[in-house]
């Protein structure tokens, strides 16, 4: 997987949230996101994920732009957001089953065995 970052930018309202970031990360790389709190990294994989569009900038996850094709984009990506998306209930192979099945993954060899 490649992700290629060019002048990404959001604001909310006056707040600036991610301004102006340009980076690279080719395939095999393995690369760390760190900041303080407010620096704009959960921001960020919000528009890398298509969760969020940019304000300005281009994202292209293994060459296909996020803002033209987003589902697209995350099919080719996991993401696990902040917030622990787990019911505390289910273990985790039925609670990834339950998604499969939200998602129309039929196919028995995407899904996880049980």
């Amino acid at each position: 997987m490649s992700l290629a970052i060019h002048g990404l930018t959001k604001t909310f309202g006056e707040q600036v949230a991610v301004n102006d970031i340009s980076f690279v990360a080719t395939k095999g790389e393995v690369v760390g996101f760190l900041g303080p709190n407010g620096a704009g990294k959960s921001t960020t994989m919000k528009m890398i994920t298509g969760y969020t569009m940019p304000g300005t900038g281009t994202i292209e996850v293994c060459g296909i732009n996020v803002s033209a094709s987003p589902l697209e984009t995350k099919a080719k990506i996991g993401y696990l957001p902040e917030s622990n998306a787990l019911y505390p209930e289910m273990y985790v192979r039925e609670y990834l089953n339950l998604v499969a099945g939200l998602h129309n993954i039929n196919n028995k060899k995407d899904r996880i065995e049980e």
